[in-house]
């Protein structure tokens, strides 16, 4: 029987609202929640593989503000986009699309969480406005490097394979549940056994929410082509970083360098926790998020 969210009593007080946008050929969906009419209003940029879903967790814990948390092109339920590559810059021009889209150009704060660090932070470095930025586990150390060099390289065949079998093949390798299971197993730090087995569900529910696998495996290489080190002087704005202390993915080492590289931003470490934040510390990253949304304000 799967376990019920241990956030879903407070998501569900928060009223939401679906909409869409076509943004460079991608029909992206997108979820609005909370009063509409709320002074502060936050976009939010989900990982690699993820959906909206992935950050629920966080909105649950905010309902006074409004926040707006689309599908990336080619994941959850956004079609990919057919005018920009899924690269980096095809990303970061599909978010300033839909912030113009949407009325919230230049004057809306930005979280990306992960890969959405990643775009957001590249965005910005474009010539995307944003008077805030908060960036969870943002990678700020190369993938290619190191341990995670040797990691990057191993999934990066995982994904060739993927895309030169035969489709059906290739979805079902793609999508493999013991692959999800071990990449689950391997970034969830909760010694909370009810918590860890909820994470694992909800990375098989929505893990594998890709349109296709060509999508899938652009996107991958997108997250390999850079990070946020390397768009560290455009973070002029206040931006706050959000780090675990046991991230395998973003080292600590590299949220510090980003911190002492990036005019404008400041460091929050969380113990005892990795590149699931969002999952295993929602309280606490909302916590740091509405006191750092309360100082533009005021």
């Amino acid at each position: 029987m799967p376990v019920p969210s241990p956030y879903a009593e407070k998501l569900a007080a928060i009223p939401v609202r679906e909409g869409e946008l076509e943004v460079l050929g991608s029909r992206t969906r997108y979820w609005d929640y909370g009063p509409a009419d709320a002074e502060t209003a936050l976009v939010l940029v989900h990982g690699y593989r993820g959906d909206h879903h992935g950050l629920e967790p966080v909105v649950a814990q905010l309902p006074e503000l409004r926040i707006l948390a689309p599908d990336l092109p080619g994941f959850g339920r956004s079609t990919p986009m057919t005018a920009a590559p899924h690269s980096i810059e095809g990303y970061g021009r599909w978010l300033a699309g839909l912030l113009e889209g949407l009325g919230l150009e230049g004057r809306t704060p930005l979280l990306g969480h992960s890969f959405g660090s990643i775009v957001v932070a590249h965005a910005i470095a474009g010539g995307l406005e944003s008077p805030r930025t908060i960036l969870v586990n943002p990678i700020s150390t190369d993938p290619m490097a190191g341990v995670n060099g040797v990691l990057a390289r191993l999934t990066r065949l995982y994904y060739a394979i993927g895309r030169r079998l035969p489709a059906g093949l290739g979805a079902a390798w793609l999508g493999n549940r013991l692959i999800v299971r071990f990449m689950s197993v391997t970034l969830a730090k909760t010694d909370d056994g009810r918590l860890k087995r909820w994470i694992h569900e909800e990375h098989d529910r929505y893990f594998s929410a890709f349109s296709d696998r060509d999508t899938l495996a652009e996107g991958f290489d997108a997250s390999l082509s850079t990070d946020v080190l390397r768009a560290a002087g455009s973070l002029t704005m206040p931006t706050l970083l959000i780090a675990g202390d046991d991230d395998l993915v973003a080292p600590l080492a590299g949220q510090r360098e980003l911190a002492a590289r990036a005019p404008g931003a400041r460091l929050e470490v969380l113990e005892g926790v990795g590149h699931l934040v969002h999952y295993e510390r929602p309280e606490d990253a909302a916590r740091l998020i509405r006191a750092f949304l309360a100082e533009g304000a005021a």
